[in-house]
């Protein structure tokens, strides 16, 4: 059993507008978090100069959801991190891959935080103090 699942996503031969405007990149993730049942706390996206990227991170109380985008390469790196057993990040993968549409997609899932070695280090943590 473990605490979270964190997705980490490679998005190659995106399009170039859509990795550059940080509203509709904005709208992108937001929308698919909502979709996917997560309960927004803030977000912030910042756009690099003109023809630049956007970084971009949507807190959840369920975790978060972040992008760094590389126009000039049709590349976007996306994470996905959720704590809660109700949501399904591959969901909200699948709406923002719907939406950017890349032409190929990468994805490393990771299984964070076993809950015996969490409660060990905790036992552990209270023993020694």
């Amino acid at each position: 059993m473990h605490i979270g699942t964190h997705l980490i996503i490679e998005l190659y031969g995106c399009n170039e507008a859509i990795l550059r405007d940080v509203e509709m990149i904005k709208e992108i993730l937001v929308n698919s978090a909502k979709l996917g049942g997560a309960t927004i706390l803030s977000e912030y996206f910042h756009k690099f100069g003109y023809e630049g990227g956007v970084t971009g991170v949507v807190c959840i109380a369920e975790s978060h959801i972040s992008i760094h985008t590389w126009p000039e390469y049709e590349y976007a790196a996306l994470d996905i991190f959720t704590c809660s057993p109700k949501m399904d990040p591959t969901f909200i993968q699948d709406k923002i891959v719907e939406a950017i549409k890349p032409k190929d997609i990468k994805v490393k899932k990771l299984n964070r935080g076993s809950v015996k070695t969490v409660r060990k280090a905790r036992l552990d943590l209270e023993i020694a103090n």
